[in-house]
């Protein structure tokens, strides 16, 4: 990225529930940040579930942004807290003795975009998935300060869960820069309906509606998108 197109970009991704396409959204984005040019890093930080290979633990969501972007970075930075199994975070923490704590997930994030042209942030869960009994991921997204990619599972429900999660960021003072309606059940009734209301109700624009992919990764998910439209993205 030349220092014309060196914007600073970077984002928060949340999701109307788990298991939605967050990991797949933010993957894009950092793909196509590395089309552009510069050093882009994901950061998750907080995962559970683990798998160990090659007598490492691996979360599979955290390997998909270190896959999908080009700057090399400690675990430690990319995921501060990573728990095995894979239950809400609060929880797993309790389980494994540790206590998470906010200002550390910020210094991480500090020490990322220090070295980055641009950060991808995904959250954990929903927008309001307790981390300990003093804060949750909508407190740590207040606290990044950072505009707001949600991404909207596409199956039945969808348009109450992605109306609520909009107006818990606007009561945050975030703002949503953009939404991603990503395909979880092909065969939902009425797919291309619920995404014009959801067009005509969201206060964002639309930036790309992905497909049950055969084959999900970045770089089909972000042919999927145009991000262009987002604040501060490089060259836009």
């Amino acid at each position: 990225m030349s220092k014309e197109a060196s914007t600073g970009f970077a984002c928060f991704v949340t999701g109307t529930d788990t298991e939605i396409g967050k990991t797949l959204v933010s993957s894009a984005l950092l793909y196509a940040l590395v089309q552009k040019g510069g050093r882009a890093a994901g950061m998750k930080p907080i995962a559970a579930g683990t798998q160990l290979v090659q007598r490492e633990w691996h979360n599979e969501d955290v390997d998909s942004l270190v896959a999908a972007g080009n700057l090399d970075l400690p675990l430690e930075l990319v995921t501060p807290y990573l728990f095995h199994d894979a239950i809400a975070p609060h929880i797993a923490a309790h389980r494994e003795g540790v206590e998470m704590r906010l200002e550390h997930i910020l210094d991480c994030y500090a020490a990322i975009a220090a070295q980055a042209d641009a950060v991808v942030v995904e959250g954990v869960g929903g927008f309001r998935v307790p981390l300990s009994p003093g804060f949750d991921t909508a407190d740590l997204a207040a606290r990044l300060a950072l505009p707001v990619v949600l991404v909207v599972g596409l199956r039945l429900g969808c348009i109450s869960h992605a109306l609520l999660t909009a107006e818990a960021i606007a009561q945050r003072g975030l703002p949503l820069a953009g939404w991603v309606a990503n395909t979880v059940d092909a065969d939902m009734p009425f797919l291309a309906e619920n995404v014009d209301t959801l067009r005509a109700r969201l206060p964002a624009p639309l930036l790309g509606v992905i497909p049950r992919l055969a084959a999900p990764s970045a770089k089909a998910a972000a042919g999927f998108a145009d991000f262009s439209m987002l604040p501060g993205w490089p060259g836009a």
